[in-house]
């Protein structure tokens, strides 16, 4: 099977594309330079010519594969405009084709989830920043009316191989001496290790029916105070660290802010049980203290 990702040279696509790798698909990703080609190639990847801004090449490349997971994002200020073209042209491309389409939205639609475990089941809430995914999240799992077999994973806080949000804090805290963290850092977050994340893709591919959706975390949950502590300890400015009043983030960051101060926990039960996906990579804390996040 030939296996389309958009956003294959990314944080998370190209942990996905590595992992169906591992479980035996071919791999196509799209390119628009020939930087990105070229790191695509080095990643064993096929490469076709592309670009979220350009419909109709996604259109060309859904007719060539056998499946499509959209792991991408501009991460521009067009980003909900150019969410929605993809999204609308995927699905109008695979419409009849019985094929899987897997897209990726997130944890943040929750919203604050405070004492209680939400699950797939909990009504949306999303924080302002991500709240437009809500609506292309529905659309994606109702075209499975349209003969595709749409699947929709919400991802929690991703961490691991020295990247994502975790990395932003590890960073910061050693160009500027202190870790700063959103709130009073009691709020908490729900951890998925990225490479634990992408055979969660890779279970759902083969075996999620059609208008399926699944929560990606693992049962990590820290306040982000235990996070900026330990990303003190990485940043090697161990205990430096200090809180950041929200209103003072959002001058800083906009709607940004609001989403690190969401306190959640979110339960990945249905993914385990249903996929049989099982996490079992380095915790985030052991991970900031001797893995990817060191040196």
């Amino acid at each position: 099977m030939d296996v389309l990702v958009t956003g294959a040279t990314g944080y998370i696509g190209s942990a996905i594309a590595l992992a169906l790798q591992l479980a035996g698909y071919r791999v196509t990703g799209l390119a628009r330079s020939n930087v990105a080609a070229n790191k695509l190639e080095a990643l064993g990847v096929r490469t076709l010519v592309g670009d979220l801004h350009q419909p109709q090449t996604l259109a060309q490349a859904a007719h060539q594969v056998d499946a499509v997971i959209h792991a991408a994002s501009t991460g521009d200020d067009q980003m909900a405009s150019a969410e929605r073209l993809a999204v609308d042209t995927f699905l109008e491309a695979l419409a009849g084709t019985g094929k899987p389409f897997i897209y990726t939205t997130g944890t943040w639609l929750l919203g604050n989830t405070g004492d209680r475990l939400a699950d797939e089941t909990t009504p949306l809430n999303p924080t302002p920043l991500i709240a437009w995914r809500a609506e292309l999240e529905a659309k994606v799992l109702a075209a499975r009316d349209r003969h595709i077999r749409t699947i929709v994973i919400r991802p929690a806080l991703v961490y691991g191989q020295g990247g994502g949000i975790v990395a932003m804090l590890v960073g910061a805290g050693r160009q500027h001496g202190v870790v700063q963290f959103v709130g009073s850092g009691d709020n908490r977050w729900t951890l998925v290790h990225v490479d634990d994340l992408a055979r969660c893709y890779v279970a759902a591919l083969g075996q999620a029916p059609a208008g399926s959706l699944f929560i990606a975390a693992d049962r990590q949950v820290l306040t982000l105070q235990e996070i900026a502590e330990a990303a003190s300890q990485a940043a090697e400015i161990l205990g430096r660290i200090q809180p950041w009043p929200i209103e003072d983030a959002r001058l800083a960051m906009g709607a940004f802010a609001d989403a690190l101060a969401l306190d959640q926990q979110v339960s990945g039960a249905r993914a385990r049980t249903t996929l049989g996906w099982q996490p079992r990579e380095i915790s985030l804390l052991n991970d900031l203290k001797e893995g990817s996040y060191v040196g």
